[in-house]
Order: C-alpha cells, then sequence, then structure tokens
C-alpha cells in the first residue's frame, strides 16, 4: 500500500514537457520589398507582391494560432531583427531562426529540435491561403493512426508535412520548388515503413497563373490579376 501511495505522487517530468502534444512549425521569410514573392512581380509589381507576401504570411499565422496548437516561427531573417516588429504578431508565438543550409536542413533541423519536445510536429509554409485552421487540425489527428501526414500542393510540392518521429532522408537530396517534391517525399516514407495519410491537395500562389486560386475577398483587393 505505501510503495503504491509513493508511487502516485513521482512527478513525470516528460509528460510536464508534453502538456501539449503538437507543434506546428510555420517557416516563413520576411515580406520585404523586391525579395518576397518576386514570381508575382509580373503581375502585381513589386509593392503588390511584397503586399501579398505580407498578406500570405498574416494569414498563415492567423490560420495557424487558430487551430489551438504551439505555434513556432521558423524564421528568416532571425527574430531579433527590427523588421519583425513591424507587424505585430501575436506574443503566443514561439519563435526561432532557421538554420543555415538548404529548405530541407532547415526543415530537418527544426523537426528534430521540436521533437525533442513534442509528440507530433507538422511543417508548414505561407504560400498556402486554403490552409485553414481546420485543415491544419485533421492533419494532426490523423498523426494518431498514421506516422506521417501530407496535404500535397498542386504543383507538386506539399502544403503541409506532420510526422510523429523524423528522418533526414525526408530532406536530403531533394531540389526544391519543383514539381517532383511531394512524390519524392511520399516514396522516402513508404521506403522508411511508415503509414502515411493523404489529405486533399491544395493551391500554393507562387506565380501570376495561381492569383486565380486566390479567395474572391482577397482577388477583389488586387489592382492586377
Amino acid at each position: 500500500m505505501h510503495a503504491t501511495s509513493d508511487r502516485t505522487t513521482t512527478i513525470d517530468v516528460n509528460s510536464q514537457i508534453k502538456e501539449q502534444p503538437t507543434c506546428v512549425i510555420l517557416f516563413a521569410k520576411y515580406p520585404a520589398r523586391d525579395k518576397a514573392k518576386t514570381r508575382l512581380q509580373p503581375a502585381l509589381g513589386i509593392d503588390g507582391a511584397a503586399d501579398m507576401a505580407r498578406q500570405l504570411l498574416l494569414h498563415s499565422v492567423e490560420q495557424a494560432v487558430a487551430s489551438d496548437f504551439a505555434i513556432e516561427l521558423c524564421v528568416s531573417p532571425a527574430q531579433t531583427d527590427a523588421c519583425w516588429q513591424a507587424l505585430d504578431l501575436p506574443e503566443s508565438l514561439q519563435w526561432s531562426a532557421q538554420a543555415e543550409g538548404d529548405l530541407g536542413r532547415r526543415m530537418l533541423i527544426a523537426s528534430q529540435n521540436a521533437l525533442e519536445k513534442y509528440e507530433k510536429v507538422v511543417l508548414i509554409g505561407t504560400d498556402c491561403p486554403s490552409l485553414t485552421a481546420e485543415r491544419i487540425q485533421t492533419a494532426v489527428q490523423q498523426l494518431d493512426e498514421d506516422n506521417a501526414v501530407m496535404i500535397p500542393a498542386i504543383d507538386g510540392g506539399y502544403v503541409l508535412l506532420g510526422f510523429n518521429q523524423v528522418d533526414e532522408s525526408l530532406f536530403s537530396n531533394i531540389s526544391w520548388s519543383t514539381s517532383s517534391v511531394a512524390e519524392i517525399t511520399k516514396q522516402r516514407i513508404a521506403a522508411l515503413g511508415w503509414t502515411l495519410a493523404l489529405l486533399p491537395a491544395l493551391h500554393d500562389i507562387d506565380e501570376p497563373k495561381d492569383l486565380e486560386h486566390l479567395p474572391s475577398d482577397w482577388r477583389n483587393t488586387l489592382n492586377k490579376i
């Protein structure tokens, strides 16, 4: 009886660390003029492309926060740069600086760090206005049954990638921003013997032809499409 009582008072440090089991990592660049969404400049101009990048970033942050998970904003430049103060982002955000290297290495390092504290990690970017809090929640729920979850992008990349463990092969030797990214990633997941939940594909906004997939209220604010 006494031994049982002692066990009930033992503090589980790991459970304290993982009170919130899921972290959504949002990768973002500051939407600087003539540096962000430059492929949209033929349709929107320099200022319009920067404005679109800013709107996409704020939308992504808003939806991520509304999903009610822990949110880490993994940024370039680092969060200490004064530029970020101008965006008035929610105080609830956790911040981290993107690691050196290509996108794959940056995602790998961020994922490894997060999985030291969380049971599930979901990676998203700032290119998809159709990625809602509800879709993020659905993806996280899939990780109760599967090792990984993906929302592909129509252009062949992915809008969201989540997992409950990570492997370097998911991010190495991949030509980023090409139409083969999602397919290669699916092959790598299969090679690991993991189960993968595939959710319906969504549109990223990267090029002028993508602007027709903006929500109608967004399109109404554009000078040109």
